[in-house]
């Protein structure tokens, strides 16, 4: 039985307005994505190079140097900024996924939505804000009982308020998209509430809550503003978490002003080792990620 329509090509015609409309469209997408990535790899190279040239072990090992002076590091700073984001993740990290934790499984509707609301605010709060809170609160209360003032205590208590919304809402996500299907199979078999978000629901999610907690470090890791009130600044190794600390981000911006040659080196070489970290935070963000899927 022969068809009574009339055979068409599959093919769309190179110069139908179809397909010049797709050709075009293609390419301004194509466009956009350069640009938007222009702006990353234009500050990357440039950082890059500037920070290099400037990087020796000495940078890792020693002491911040007198402003005329050759030789130095900035070791200390290295330190102090592991110490601070340390202390902010051990303080935001348990917090974040228990109240994640709290949002998705055992709150009523309305309660959560205002949580999560408050969230969001928190999450837009610019980061000087928490520092003058972390101030009030850490560096003014040392003083009245005479432990000190400006510390990596209050430096790390600042990066815990700007961490913590990142990982409650990260956490609360991962948590909303592991199946309810999960959920009723561990409940069915006799597992009770709190076995089943042990157990299954926290399993599940590990990943997305990995890579939340990273990405909340990566952030804390570049913060300034927050630990110009809390930590200061010391061009001394750390000698306690009640004392002033140094950290990578307050020591470019002070070297970074200054008009001493070295000290500028200084500045970029610390640049680019904030950069890495960032950027290696993120790659164990995408590989715990890529260890689920």
């Amino acid at each position: 039985m022969t068809s009574s329509f009339p055979e068409r090509s599959l093919i769309r015609s190179p110069s139908s307005t179809r397909t010049l409309f797709n050709t075009v469209m293609t390419v301004v997408a194509f466009v956009c994505g350069a640009l938007a990535l222009l702006p990353l790899l234009a500050v990357l190279s440039y950082v890059v190079i500037k920070g290099f040239s400037s990087l020796s072990l000495n940078v890792f090992t020693q002491l911040p140097p007198a402003p005329f002076g050759e030789e130095g590091g900035f070791g200390n700073a290295i330190l102090g900024t592991l110490m601070m984001v340390g202390i902010g993740a051990i303080i935001s990290i348990p917090f974040g996924i228990l109240a994640a934790i709290y949002l998705t499984e055992f709150s009523s509707g309305n309660l959560a939505k205002w949580i999560r609301f408050a969230t969001n605010v928190l999450s837009g709060v610019p980061s000087i804000i928490a520092g003058v809170f972390a101030y009030g609160i850490v560096v003014l209360t040392l003083v009245k009982l005479n432990l000190g003032s400006y510390s990596a205590l209050g430096g790390g208590f600042a990066l815990a308020i700007l961490m913590l919304p990142i990982i409650v809402r990260t956490t609360d996500e991962a948590l909303q998209l592991v199946s309810q299907d999960l959920r009723q199979a561990s409940v069915g078999l006799g597992a009770t509430k709190f076995q089943t978000v042990i157990q299954v629901v926290l399993p599940a999610a590990l990943p997305a809550i990995v890579t939340g907690s990273t990405l909340s470090i990566a952030r804390a890791s570049g913060e300034t503003a927050p630990l110009l009130f809390t930590a200061l600044f010391s061009s001394f190794w750390p000698s306690g978490l009640l004392q002033p600390t140094a950290s990578l981000a307050v020591l470019v911006y002070n070297f970074a002003i200054s008009p001493f040659p070295n000290w500028q080196s200084l500045a970029w070489a610390a640049s680019l080792i904030l950069v890495l970290m960032v950027l290696i935070t993120s790659i164990i963000a995408r590989w715990a990620t890529r260890q689920k899927a």
